[in-house]
């Protein structure tokens, strides 16, 4: 994710916003709708928390997004419930904005422990670790190796790259699978609610919001958030032109610019047409300066292009994060070529593939 600043949106999340400020967990807070904001911490990241959301409604309490599997993510969340007034015996539904681990992490406990159903959508169940094998270190580490090879990177630069790490922020991939499936348009199970899900692609395949039209709030999950742009990444084992479809996810929710935006990461904010609107344009910047890199580099390897761009902190500073640029810079560079802008190019036998701007 990088930070892309936004002067257009109305702060709501005053108390969110300070203590983002100061790297500090915000407060449990009731919203309109009888909604709770539950922050979860995610060990040793940048982002410092995700905000888990609590649904009341006439049989129970629907958890959204509960947070990374850590013991202080399961205090944080139990402590939550407390504040609102509720326990672990409440709990009927788990949503799942997308199944990245500091979102869907703690789902698998939780329904151990409490026996609720599981929801998210069909295409985000198609995508879980567990369907591709990578709930094993080996073969997370054969296939991370295999991306790094496409994208030219050295064999220095992998065996730093899958070298670094911190075992307690390393995710755990066994994730609770899906027991309710929701499509576009269609309303969480949840009596005495009306919370109808709004299919967001791109961040993920299957990345849905959750729109409460009477409270007239949007759960944004990881799709619009008031300051960050989030990462939207080609994946090698999925199909899909996720740029396109990231845009296309933006205008459908600038419909819903009179909701209060409540995002899972940073802290709540109002203007989502404006803010759909500085995304938009930020990728179209992003584009401009990915075709003047690749311009100016030649027939680059994706590798060389994405060093060559500018990021939130220098290449040399990102870390592991350098696979999340990667996927970045890769889907960018396909949304150009179906653009007719790029264009691929062949390189050396047997090696990365490259890219040069077209005509």
């Amino acid at each position: 994710m990088t930070a892309t600043g936004s002067d257009g949106i109305v702060v709501l999340g005053t108390e969110q916003q300070a203590a983002w400020g100061r790297r500090e967990l915000p407060p449990v807070e009731k919203l309109p709708g009888a909604i709770w904001s539950v922050p979860v911490p995610i060990p040793d990241n940048p982002l410092r928390y995700t905000l888990s959301y609590l649904l009341p409604g006439d049989s129970g309490v629907v958890v959204v997004d509960p947070g990374w599997n850590d013991e202080e993510t399961w205090s944080a969340l139990l402590a939550g419930l407390e504040v609102a007034g509720f326990g672990l015996g409440d709990i009927v539904g788990l949503v799942a904005t997308h199944v990245h681990p500091d979102h869907h992490g703690l789902s698998l406990r939780l329904r151990e422990v409490t026996g609720a159903w599981v929801a998210m959508h069909p295409a985000e169940a198609d995508n879980m670790p567990q369907r591709m094998g990578a709930t094993s270190p080996e073969v997370r580490r054969k296939g991370m190796t295999q991306i790094l090879r496409l994208s030219g990177a050295s064999d220095e630069d992998i065996d730093e790259l899958l070298s670094r790490g911190n075992p307690r922020s390393e995710p755990d991939f066994r994730m609770a699978e899906p027991d309710v499936f929701l499509s576009d348009g269609d309303l969480v199970p949840l009596p005495g609610r009306r919370i109808r899900t709004v299919w967001t692609p791109g961040h993920t395949p299957g990345h849905i919001c959750l729109a409460d039209e009477e409270a007239k709030v949007l759960l944004t999950g990881d799709h619009v958030l008031p300051r960050i742009s989030p990462n939207i990444g080609l994946n090698p084992s999925a199909e899909g032109a996720p740029l396109a479809d990231f845009l296309a996810s933006l205008q459908k929710v600038a419909d819903y610019d009179d909701h209060d935006a409540l995002p899972a990461h940073e802290y709540r904010f109002r203007g989502l047409g404006v803010r759909a609107a500085e995304l938009i344009a930020h990728h179209e910047e992003r584009c401009r300066e990915l075709v003047a890199v690749v311009g100016a580099l030649g027939e680059p390897t994706m590798w060389q292009v994405a060093s060559a761009l500018t990021w939130s902190r220098p290449w040399a500073e990102i870390g592991r994060m350098r696979f999340a640029a990667l996927g970045e810079t890769a889907a960018h560079v396909q949304h150009l070529v179906g653009r007719g802008e790029l264009s691929w190019a062949a390189g050396p036998p047997g090696g990365a593939p490259r890219v040069r701007v077209a005509g």
